[in-house]
Parts: C-alpha cells; sequence; structure tokens
C-alpha cells in the first residue's frame, strides 16, 4: 500500500489554492477536503469563530480518518498560521502519512484582482469582500525552512504545471 498523502495549501485568497486542489485530486483521486464549501453547507454566509473552529474540529478528524484509511487528503483552506499547519502536520504523522505543503505564490495585486474583481463565477462558496482580503492577507505566515513548502507559482496552474512541478513522487503516482 502506498504512503497517504496530506496536501497543505498556503497562500492569499485568489492565488490558486481550490485549482490546484482540484487538480491534484483530477492527477491522484485524493479527496478534497473543501473548507470553504462545507463551510456554506453547514453554516450558510453568515457563521462566527465559534462556527469556524467547530468546522475545523469536523474537518480535522476527517482528513486524520481518511489518512489512516490509506487515502490521501487534499486540505483546502487557508493555512495562514504555522501552528495550523504544524496540528495537521502531527496529524498526518500519527497517520503514517507523508505531508507536502504547497505554497501558491502570487503578488497581492493580483491575488487580490482575482478574489475580489474577477472571479468569474468561481467563487460559488464564499463573497471575499476588501476587508477580508486584508484581514487574511495581514495574517498570512509564510512557510518556513523546516516545514520543505514547495513554491508554485499562482499564474501557472494547470494540471501539466502540477505534473511537471511537483514530480510524479510528490504526486503519490509511480509511473
Amino acid at each position: 500500500m502506498q504512503t497517504p498523502i496530506l496536501y497543505l495549501l498556503i497562500g492569499y485568497p485568489g492565488s490558486g489554492k481550490t485549482t490546484t486542489a482540484q487538480f491534484i485530486k483530477e492527477l491522484t483521486g485524493a479527496t478534497h477536503i473543501w473548507a470553504d464549501r462545507e463551510r456554506r453547507e453547514r453554516f450558510g454566509s453568515v457563521y462566527n469563530q465559534s462556527d469556524s473552529d467547530k468546522l475545523y474540529e469536523i474537518l480535522n478528524k476527517q482528513a486524520e480518518e481518511l489518512l489512516r484509511s490509506g487515502k490521501s487528503v487534499i486540505y483546502d483552506t487557508n493555512f495562514n498560521y504555522y501552528k495550523d499547519r504544524q496540528t495537521l502536520r502531527v496529524v498526518a504523522d500519527q497517520a503514517g502519512a507523508q505531508t507536502v505543503v504547497l505554497w501558491l505564490e502570487l503578488s497581492q495585486e493580483d491575488a487580490y484582482r482575482r478574489a475580489i474583481e474577477q472571479t468569474n463565477g468561481k467563487r460559488m462558496f464564499i463573497t471575499m469582500t476588501h476587508d477580508d482580503f486584508i484581514r487574511v492577507a495581514n495574517h498570512l505566515e509564510p512557510p518556513n525552512e523546516v516545514e520543505r513548502a514547495i513554491k508554485l507559482d499562482g499564474t501557472k496552474i494547470t494540471k501539466e504545471y502540477l505534473k511537471a512541478t511537483l514530480g510524479l513522487s510528490i504526486l503519490g503516482l509511480t509511473n
């Protein structure tokens, strides 16, 4: 049995995290845990910090169960905080899974434009305001050297780019 992989995504809103997650799912068959969709389905468009805390408790448990069962997981949320990434790294380690941290690099201006101005219907589950974007962007803690994050150019996200950049072993593929 192949070692399951937990993919964690870091980047500004609009940097390409969900697009990357969807392509990795198509390439690998990994389960896509999409926090924005889950939040909307559980709480609608109005939620508070307590709701978010409950949501992440549920999603973290779901990720753990999938990893323990041998399934790879793409955890699609904004892992802005190092402590949150470390929490999930421990979950993966305890489940016998490998963690791959993907850092979607895109200028703040381009990310803002995508998140606010050029959504083209892609942001199905969240409406991003200027204040929301600034709040999230200002709290992004870039990955440190210990995390060995793989940098991805947010302007180039395609299946072919991901396959070429990540390589087969990081995608959990054999050929």
